[in-house]
């Protein structure tokens, strides 16, 4: 689904970050959701080298972004947003009782369970490197990533998706994931693998990442 910018529904995104970041940040967890659902939106960007505007605090009190607006709501937060998103979508939550509860529970798994470990990766890699407590924590937290994603692979044997269609269960963990690619995690678990590869061949995703990608200008920031 191209953006539209006139379309009701809006979704704020950085103007530029560091190659590292491209692809990574959250916005794109939305605009994959709204690429699945079928509904157009627009972009509102925001520079991420100067301070934030009270407005938009007032939006999202972190500055941080996606934020979203439709014509019924305006809420902040990748995992409330893509849900809400969700909710009107087949595409992204079954409407058997059983399997929508389990789709929703595998999108807190990615945030809560998943994602805090994979995210102190990316600190002591790239923010905190220089650290003198960096690298001591690499082995302790390498073992808790392991076996998150052990858990991963078990629940993938012979199955295509985490349940039994696609849902914002697996377009969540799949972008949370993707946070270890090139550790050799990923590879390391076929099933896993395999799954991640089907997420991210999605047409959705390749659409989303591009419009993202797209979005970012060059400058050099202060």
């Amino acid at each position: 689904m191209p953006i539209d910018p006139d379309a009701p529904v809006s979704v704020t995104a950085f103007d530029w970050v560091p190659e590292f970041a491209r692809g990574f940040v959250r916005d794109l967890r939305v605009r994959w959701a709204l690429e699945e659902a079928g509904i157009p939106y627009s972009v509102r960007p925001l520079d991420a080298t100067t301070a934030r505007p009270q407005s938009y605090l007032e939006e999202q009190p972190w500055g941080q972004v996606p934020a979203y607006r439709d014509p019924d709501v305006a809420i902040f937060e990748s995992g409330a947003i893509v849900l809400h998103i969700a909710e009107a979508s087949e595409t992204l939550l079954p409407t058997d009782p059983q399997q929508r509860a389990r789709a929703k529970s595998w999108l807190f798994a990615a945030l809560n369970s998943v994602e805090p470990a994979v995210m102190q990766l990316a600190t002591i890699n790239i923010f905190a490197a220089d650290q003198p407590w960096a690298e001591p924590s690499r082995p302790y937290l390498m073992t808790l990533i392991n076996g998150r994603l052990d858990g991963l692979e078990r629940q993938l044997q012979g199955r295509e998706w985490l349940e039994e269609s696609f849902t914002i269960g697996d377009l969540m963990m799949a972008h949370v994931v993707r946070g270890v690619e090139g550790t050799g995690c990923i590879e390391a678990r076929p099933a896993l693998a395999a799954w991640h590869q089907r997420c991210l061949a999605r047409p959705a995703y390749a659409r989303a990442l591009e419009a993202q990608l797209a979005d970012f200008h060059e400058k050099t920031p202060a």
